[in-house]
């Protein structure tokens, strides 16, 4: 008998063990879910600034470059997108339209082109460098709808001739219209032609010269990221 009471009051404790146990596992189990909607809240926005030399910060730190100073901007604010510097020096638009694929294999929330100066530089014929940066534009339109595009405005010295000078100017803010996308006016703008603010070759800006092209860029960007 006293046997059988032992037996009795060792299986009672098993069975308070067992039920004590049972809250803890539901609440870690709802610790580990609750852990999971945080970490996909936080997941930081991509932005991408897809250019040649200009945006890959040439002769200076790629810290330096506007993209970087972009991304100092945004945290800063607190606002939560990381950007990417896929700046390529020598890049025309054709040889972006070319790369485009690869480097959209990633979550893109906004999307900054920044392309045809190389062509103007190389009097590439003007119709040439629209029809490629409206293939990139459709292209990125393509991979994801929701993807904000925003085109910088590029413009170049009048070596070329009036006409085309001219012509490659109005290239960018007319498909910009066409395509109901945001524009920077000019990417250059307060760089362009100051001695001071452009490396030696007169073509790319300094770390100075950047800061002031984060500016231009921000002006339009701001509206988009907010």
């Amino acid at each position: 008998m006293h046997t059988f009471l032992k037996f009795r009051y060792f299986f009672c404790l098993v069975f308070l063990f067992s039920c004590a146990d049972q809250p803890k596992k539901e609440t870690e189990d709802e610790t580990v879910e609750n852990t999971g909607i945080v970490s996909e809240e936080n997941v930081k926005k991509t932005i991408l600034f897809f250019g040649d030399s200009l945006t890959a910060g040439y002769g200076i730190e790629v810290e330096e470059a506007f993209p970087a100073l972009i991304q100092n901007r945004l945290d800063s604010l607190n606002l939560d997108y990381v950007t990417i510097n896929s700046g390529l020096s020598g890049e025309t638009t054709s040889g972006g339209l070319n790369r485009l694929n690869w480097v959209l294999n990633q979550e893109v929330a906004i999307f900054v082109l920044e392309l045809g100066a190389n062509d103007g530089l190389r009097g590439i014929p003007l119709e040439k460098t629209r029809e490629n940066l409206q293939a990139i534009i459709t292209l990125v339109e393509k991979k994801d709808p929701a993807i904000k595009i925003v085109l910088a405005g590029m413009q170049i010295p009048p070596n070329m001739g009036a006409e085309y000078t001219t012509g490659f100017r109005k290239i960018f803010p007319e498909l910009a219209k066409e395509n109901e996308i945001p524009l920077i006016p000019f990417l250059l703008e307060g760089v362009a032609g100051i001695p001071e603010l452009n490396l030696e070759d007169g073509i790319h800006p300094t770390a100075k010269g950047h800061q002031i092209v984060m500016e231009n860029v921000w002006q339009v960007l701001e509206e988009v990221v907010r």
